[in-house]
């Protein structure tokens, strides 16, 4: 199906997975959404520009539910056009209540610039208010997502916030990470909300999940070989033998990608 959006790039990863990617947007982010028998997920919902509701309402007629991988802005933009929301516990209260640590000046900063594609008349970055709302569930670790012959595995993987998951499909052996790991700009561990100890631990976890294809972040690249789950393991066995896994120790650099503590 091909999909021409004036703010979203549609990328048919398969004829049941999508990427729903905001390239006008310094951050470059995916939302991504996967199709099952009888409902679908969408995997974040982008940064709240422009109502991604528009592209996935002409990608599928299946009721949707939202996985959160975490609760960040340019996450959870467009949450409040869909009824079934489902996040972690560690990160229910920022959903129902506002993210911890950014001021709103500093939020709407950082959604307005640096923005390369014009943007719908409803965006005002001046007014832009984070969604807030409460979930239709929590999220677990070990949780499976039943969508027929289809079935996704829910991995608890903080570090980047309290509640960050992981999503495993074990149909096509997509791994969807998040902000725990992507590349070109650093993964981000160096402000209070955040836990350089979890997200080395959380990367370990992801690097020994068997049958995985290829690797999905949230940023940048759209779509990573397998092997990265290698330099992963490898990169949290470095950090923690030479005790940099805490904050201040500043930009540290491996083969395929980044993090900063």
């Amino acid at each position: 199906m091909n999909i021409t959006d004036p703010w979203f790039t549609v990328t048919a990863i398969t004829p049941d997975t999508f990427a729903i990617s905001e390239y006008g947007h310094w951050e470059k982010v995916h939302s991504f959404l996967l199709l099952g028998d009888h409902k679908a997920v969408l995997i974040d919902t982008g940064l709240g520009i422009d109502n991604i509701k528009r592209v996935t309402d002409q990608l599928t007629n299946l009721p949707i539910d939202v996985i959160t991988t975490h609760v960040h802005v340019d996450h959870i933009g467009s949450h409040g056009q869909f009824e079934r929301i489902f996040v972690h516990e560690g990160d229910r209260d920022w959903l129902v209540h506002g993210i911890q640590g950014l001021t709103i000046e500093q939020i709407r900063k950082d959604m307005s610039r640096d923005i390369t594609k014009p943007v719908p008349d409803s965006f005002d970055p001046s007014s832009f208010e984070p969604f807030r709302g409460a979930p239709a569930g929590l999220l677990h670790h070990g949780d499976v997502i039943d969508l027929g012959t289809r079935k996704l595995t829910i991995y608890h993987t903080p570090g980047h916030s309290p509640g960050h998951v992981s999503v495993f499909d074990h149909l096509r052996g997509f791994l969807f990470t998040g902000d725990l790991l992507y590349d070109e700009t650093p993964i981000y561990a160096f402000y209070p909300s955040t836990s350089p100890e979890d997200l080395v631990r959380s990367l370990q976890e992801i690097a020994d999940i068997p049958g995985v294809t290829m690797v999905y972040g949230s940023h940048n690249t759209l779509g990573l070989e397998p092997g990265i789950l290698d330099e992963a393991r490898s990169a949290a066995a470095y950090l923690l033998r030479h005790n940099l896994v805490s904050f201040g120790t500043g930009i540290h650099t491996f083969n395929g990608f980044s993090v900063q503590f």
